[in-house]
């Protein structure tokens, strides 16, 4: 496990206070999650020893990094950093830049070069300078020399935030790919939730300073008794595996423990395991199975929980479809009329086209 507590205040009108206690898995990404402001890259700083912070206490699995009498000062701690900007250097080659990485950990073999280069599509571009890469072949440069440093935990703060949508969803995959194949803790910043539902295993939700919500990812989204406030972007995240493809209509079944979801054919081969995010805002509820809809995606589920949404006019109600979850949100007028109490059956409605893979 990754445990770590840091309290600081920071001088301002208002002051700034950071006051969080954590634990992340050792395994998978962690995503820490918040609006700007909330106190996550200071965190993250915190972690990797940039921001020192009085009174800490960080432990890496069972290396303590931080205590009473303990701070392993930044350059020794075993760790890659991946920032917002790429930060190459311009005089030096993408092989040079990844060997300048490589050297922090006693340097790299030409087959360990070639594997990083592989994994994160820059095998190529080897011999190119920085200043004629685009934006999202320099940040994957920059996430090959961090990966290279050989590290015990891998921080990254907002990699994607400097990007365009272009170049985000050109980088996107080969973060994917280091999540599916890292085998060390990864901890995540970003403010993006379509970023999270693709990448994170766990979340840490950060407000004014303070952890709000933590957990498992499907489980801390779905929560509407600790709701974390996403807004329009309030929903879950269902993994299941490709379970058949219509190709006549370019549409695809994704089974997930309770049920299947149609959604756009991306092309991925059958078996695949796949990630969908169901947003609030596109489930309706019936208390009829629905018959002659538009919609091709029904299920018959459970009402298992309720709070107060953001508007006073609107509810966020969990759902329980065969042990997943969903969430819907809908008008307290609607909620009254549909007689929405805990443990009421139900059918959930969720239209193919809004689906996100």
């Amino acid at each position: 496990m990754i445990e770590a507590r840091f309290h600081l205040t920071r001088p301002g009108d208002p002051p700034f206070v950071l006051s969080v206690e954590v634990q992340a898995p050792s395994v998978g990404v962690t995503a820490l999650f918040g609006a700007s402001g909330s106190g996550k890259t200071t965190l993250l700083r915190a972690i990797a020893g940039l921001e020192k912070i009085a009174g800490g206490f960080l432990k890496i699995g069972e290396a303590v990094w931080q205590d009473q009498g303990i701070f392993v000062p930044t350059h020794q701690r075993p760790l890659g950093y991946v920032f917002q900007e790429a930060s190459l250097f311009s005089h030096l080659s993408v092989r040079e830049n990844l060997e300048y990485g490589a050297r922090r950990s006693g340097g790299c073999d030409e087959r360990q070069m070639q594997q990083t280069a592989e994994m994160l599509g820059i095998a190529h571009l080897l011999h190119r300078d920085p200043v004629t890469l685009s934006g999202g072949e320099r940040q994957r440069v920059a996430i090959g020399r961090a990966l290279l440093t050989r590290p015990q935990v891998l921080l990254m703060d907002e990699p994607l935030a400097s990007l365009d949508q272009t170049r985000k969803r050109e980088v996107l995959p080969y973060v994917q790919r280091l999540h599916r194949d890292l085998k060390i803790p990864v901890l995540y910043v970003s403010h993006s939730p379509d970023e999270v539902a693709q990448l994170a295993d766990h979340i840490i939700v950060l407000e004014a300073g303070r952890v709000v919500a933590c957990g498992p990812l499907g489980e801390t989204l779905a929560n509407v008794e600790t709701p974390i406030r996403l807004g329009e972007e309030a929903g879950v995240v269902l993994e299941g595996c490709i379970g058949e493809r219509d190709e006549r209509w370019s549409l695809a079944r994704v089974d997930f423990v309770g049920g299947g979801i149609w959604t756009r054919d991306t092309g991925c081969v059958m078996g695949a395991r796949v990630r969908l995010r169901v947003l609030a805002r596109d489930v309706s509820l019936s208390c009829e199975e629905p018959v002659g809809s538009s919609i091709l995606n029904y299920f018959p589920c459970e009402i298992a929980g309720q709070t107060g949404d953001e508007h006073p006019g609107l509810l966020l109600v969990r759902l329980d479809v065969g042990g997943s979850p969903l969430l819907a949100r809908l008008t307290r007028r609607s909620a009254e009329a549909l007689g929405v109490v805990r443990g009421k059956r139900i059918w959930a409605q969720v239209k193919a086209a809004a689906v996100v893979g």
